[in-house]
């Protein structure tokens, strides 16, 4: 009995003892990353050694050894090789269906004159059939070499690309999105008097401009809400272009480490298809989306409903988005004193302002975020005015609403304060610095340019965060250009010296934010994405330099290495 009782204790003591030991099981992880640099972006450790994660979700992010209890024969190891990992890059506004578009339309991006462009154009009509369309984005005349003689404001007149193109209608957007130039055919199929003043008045529209010579002639520019003159007549995509120009947005984001997206306006018909993309487990991009302000009906609709938050944070819509004015480079942006270079002339309210202020009711009493486009100081100030007194009639609901300015990207020194005051959150893209303020003074002059255009560092000492992205396909998609745009304020070329304004420069650290945790404050979403935090979504950018630590001017041949999204690698760059 004695010795059975002795057995008995013994087994008992040496079961407490291994379990003491060996403490509770870790659950079994499905990926552990670990060699290289891993920037968290969570303040309780801002760097880890390895991340662990389990299917889509992150288990544990500290050191290696502690990691490593996670691993089990199943686990699939990511050796990073010295490679640097941060959250999943968001992409804090764009257009993701005009990202894959573009992909397939003529990019003009890159063109330095008028000439380079009906050369392109000329091109593209040897492969079209007559009366096919002819679709193309990109150019901007303040990035040419020259300006024709016969400009009209700054713009080229349609007479060269009309020569090359009697047969096919032709729209090319121009880079901002917020102005196109059409051709002869396009116009007449518009109902444009192409050849007389006569039947050109009634087609002024509100808050556009279509552009004339002294004869009165359409000169083929067509500013802001005038597009849709045009537009409204070029052909609906097919269901096979949408969905090729879908697979390319998303192929896109991989390749530039965007692990989600804020799409800043989007229509019924996009709406359909990215539901369609998700039921069919395509949606492999977490996109928040900003319904368009244009369509009253489809607003009421979604009041009606309220917000879908997606559980599986594929797709959620919860915002609206208001076009307020236009941008700098067509003149289209809404000041409250002329332009420099074009003395008399104010801009473009595009949307009446008591239509913010209903649209901000609205989204207080139904729980939808306003997202309001605003480039210009008279434009920032009438919709924060109007946000202000959305407050102030419902001081009840106001509470965490998170409305935003969308670009924010001239202010009126008064109303930077007000951002912060107000809990107004500015989505700006920092690349819109390096490839415009080198013209943007033209437009502004040197004291409202310094006093009051891309003022981040301001906003952030303010109290605010900053949502930062590209507008794509206004800017290509790249997060390295608007992170380098973000620290040094240079343009793409490494000028000039010191950088434009540069006590506006973010740090390191705040420009990592604004591309990660930042930008998930701006959709809500920062509890589940944002940082490398246990619990949190396990989608993660990888470079294959330190991003944080690279001299400045090696920051531009950073590349992306891999990303994963959901837990799985959807991109690896091939050695």
């Amino acid at each position: 009995m004695k010795l059975s009782n002795s057995i008995f204790w013994s087994s008992i003591i040496s079961f407490l003892f291994f379990t003491s030991c060996s403490g509770p099981k870790k659950e079994a992880a499905t990926l552990l990353i670990h060699g290289g640099p891993i920037y968290t972006v969570d303040s309780v450790q801002t760097l880890v050694e390895a991340v662990v994660t389990k299917d889509s979700i992150i288990l544990f992010a500290g050191n290696l050894e502690e990691a490593e209890k996670y691993k089990n024969e199943q686990t699939q190891v990511i050796d990073l090789n010295g490679k640097t990992m941060t959250p999943g890059l968001i992409e804090g506004h764009g257009h993701f269906m005009g990202l894959g578009n573009a992909e397939l339309e003529i990019d003009l991006l890159s063109t330095t004159s008028y000439q380079e462009i009906v050369d392109i154009v000329a091109e593209a009509v040897k492969k079209a059939e007559p009366g096919e369309w002819i679709i193309g984005g990109g150019w901007h005349q303040s990035k040419w070499d020259s300006i024709p003689a016969d400009a009209v404001n700054g713009f080229q007149t349609h007479d060269l690309l009309s020569a090359v193109t009697p047969d096919n209608p032709v729209y090319l957007f121009h880079a901002s999105g917020h102005a196109g130039f059409a051709n002869a055919k396009a116009m007449e199929i518009a109902g444009l008097q192409v050849l007389s003043k006569e039947g050109i008045d009634k087609f002024e529209i509100e808050g556009g401009e279509v552009m004339r010579d002294k004869t009165g002639r359409p000169t083929g520019i067509f500013n802001e809400r005038a597009q849709q003159l045009i537009y409204q007549h070029i052909p609906e995509d097919t269901p096979e272009k949408k969905a090729k120009a879908f697979d390319l947005a998303i192929k896109a984001c991989h390749k530039n480490g965007i692990t989600s997206f804020h799409d800043a306006g989007i229509g019924r018909g996009t709406i359909t298809d990215f539901e369609n993309a998700k039921k069919a487990n395509k949606m492999n991009v977490r996109i928040y989306a900003m319904l368009s302000g244009d369509d009253k009906d489809l607003l009421n609709e979604w009041y009606e409903k309220g917000p879908f938050i997606d559980p599986s944070h594929r797709l959620t819509i919860r915002s609206v988005k208001l076009f307020c004015d236009g941008a700098l480079g067509s003149r289209g942006a809404w000041l409250l004193e002329p332009y420099t270079d074009r003395p008399g002339h104010y801009g473009h309210e595009t949307l009446p302002m008591e239509m913010v202020l209903e649209t901000a009711l609205n989204g207080l009493r139904k729980g939808f975020q306003i997202c309001s486009h605003a480039i210009g100081d008279r434009a920032n100030k009438e919709i924060l005015d109007r946000y202000e007194a959305a407050f102030e009639e419902l001081p009840n609901l106001k509470t965490n609403h998170r409305f935003r300015i969308e670009h924010a990207q001239h202010l009126h020194p008064d109303d930077i304060p007000r951002f912060a005051q107000l809990g107004v959150i500015p989505a700006m893209q920092a690349i819109h610095l390096s490839s415009d303020r080198s013209w943007a003074i033209d437009r502004l002059g040197e004291k409202r340019i310094k006093e009051g255009a891309y003022m981040w560092q301001d906003l952030l000492k303010s109290g605010i965060p900053i949502v930062n992205g590209t507008d794509v396909p206004v800017e290509p998609l790249n997060p390295i250009a608007s992170l380098y745009a973000s620290i040094s304020r240079k343009t793409l070329k490494g000028t000039p010296e010191g950088g434009y304004e540069p006590e506006q420069k973010m740090t390191r650290e705040q420009a990592l934010r604004s591309y990660t945790l930042d930008a998930a404050y701006g959709a809500f979403e920062e509890n589940i994405k944002g940082s490398i935090t246990a619990g949190k979504l396990a989608d993660f950018t990888i470079y294959n330099q330190d991003i944080m630590t690279i001299p400045e001017d090696q920051f531009l041949k950073t590349e992306i290495a891999m990303t994963i999204f959901n837990g799985d690698v959807v991109y690896k760059k091939s050695e």
